[in-house]
């Protein structure tokens, strides 16, 4: 079995070992954005190029006779891989460019959740002039400004988080509005976020664990976003969640499915991963990935007790509803760590040695040179424990980063009682309300 895996990022390469542990007798062929040690290494053979050189991808899988593609980044199927990858008669996990819009246009996705009536919609307004951004901000207590595209994770402005008053907020707005000629304005919402990763083949989901991932760069969720500073999942429920809050998640989920279907007439066949939140109202979707999440990857896919092939197979033969999703009880906790000045000045090509660590770890953005492992200026290694509770698998993974040497740093209270007591609380608050 030939698998094309496309990215260069840590998700991606957590997506490699999966496939690896396939009874079946696998081969990676790795198309990379910039070399991923990680990968490479698990590789038969890999090239390294952009991502909108649709040419070289192309040439790359047909000259290694691949049987499917996985892509792991969002960036290769806005651009249109997956409809590359289709006219050579290679199929692929991952949506085409029109459905991939789910991701790359905040607005498509808003638009077609009013339009087919799903749950789980806050108040917005997609806004194309002054007057609808202020019609808006007069109508909510306060509110999210969101550009319609792509940002890594960093893009959303949140009243109270990254702008204070309503004139800041509206200033923010223009400004998006001025270069994409519209902006997504929505009402902020309170609660508990969580993400539920679904695989999808057009008509069925398979879901994996629910993920909480914390965006903050530094400890008790201060500081600026970040593309995720790690995550943890129990196996099961989060310990703030109810079976309730995961079943409406998986109904949003299912009926945006059938919508796309329904609009475009297509079959959306990847991993639909959505962002959601549980409020005092129900749980309530704050946006669509059309992939796995970085970091919540590394904490649904080691504990996946499926042959990983035969699922990818079955989502691209429409046969999911086949398969019964397996997943071991262990909980997970993923640690990311990140080069001293990081997300806002991080210092470029530092050294990094990780020799001191045994725990599971995935390679970000890292490369090698004159035999060290050297940092971008984005998150560096992601360490993951894995164990029977959340204190044991946060043991592992912070023995893990404290045991990294360079000029690194982490947060300390990812998967910490403390942490998950303070969300616990936060989420009884809310629905006593």
């Amino acid at each position: 079995m030939n698998i094309l895996i496309i990215g260069n990022d840590a998700r991606t390469h957590a997506v490699a070992e999966a496939f690896l542990r396939s009874k079946q007798k696998v081969q990676l062929y790795a198309y990379m954005k910039s070399s991923n040690p990680g990968i490479a290494s698990v590789s038969k053979k890999y090239v390294v190029g952009g991502y909108d050189n649709l040419e070289g991808i192309r040439a790359f899988a047909l000259e290694n006779d691949i049987n499917f593609a996985f892509i792991g980044p969002e960036d290769p199927l806005g651009l249109g891989v997956v409809d590359m990858l289709a006219k050579v008669g290679i199929k692929a996990v991952g949506p085409v460019k029109s459905l991939a819009r789910l991701e790359t246009s905040k607005s498509f996705t808003r638009l077609l959740m009013k339009k087919y009536q799903i749950p789980g919609m806050p108040k917005f307004e997609v806004c194309r002039s002054k007057e609808s951004v202020q019609k808006f901000i007069d109508s909510v207590e306060q509110f999210v400004v969101k550009p319609d595209g792509l940002t890594g994770g960093k893009g959303v402005m949140v009243q109270g988080d990254h702008f204070d008053t309503k004139d800041e907020g509206l200033t923010i707005a223009l400004t998006l509005m001025r270069k994409d000629g519209m902006v997504v304005m929505e009402e902020k919402l309170i609660g508990e976020e969580f993400s539920l990763q679904s695989l999808c083949d057009g008509k069925h989901l398979l879901d994996f664990p629910p993920v909480q991932d914390h965006k903050r760069a530094f400890e008790d969720d201060q500081g600026p976003n970040t593309g995720g500073m790690g995550s943890y999942s129990t196996g099961k429920l989060l310990p703030f969640m109810k079976q309730k809050d995961l079943d409406e998640a998986h109904a949003i989920t299912t009926k945006m499915a059938d919508a796309l279907h329904k609009e475009t007439g297509m079959l959306y066949k990847g991993v639909m991963y959505g962002g959601f939140i549980i409020t005092k109202g129900g749980v309530k979707l704050i946006e669509y990935n059309a992939r796995f999440g970085d970091p919540e990857a590394m904490n649904v896919l080691p504990v996946m007790l499926n042959d990983f092939v035969e699922v990818c197979i079955a989502l691209i033969e429409g046969t999911l509803d086949k398969i019964k999703p397996e997943f071991s009880d262990n909980a997970t906790v993923c640690k990311y760590v990140v080069p001293e000045g990081y997300p806002s000045n991080p210092k470029p090509d530092q050294e990094i040695d990780i020799s001191k660590t045994s725990e599971k770890k995935y390679y970000a953005s890292v490369y090698q040179k004159d035999g060290k492992l050297l940092m971008t200026r984005s998150r560096a290694m992601a360490f993951v424990g894995v164990a029977e509770t959340i204190a044991k698998a946060e043991a592992i993974a912070e023995k893990a980063c404290s045991a990294v040497k360079g000029k690194v740093r982490h947060r300390t209270d990812i998967g910490t009682s403390a942490l998950i007591q303070k969300r616990i609380l936060h989420m009884d608050d809310i629905r006593s309300q």
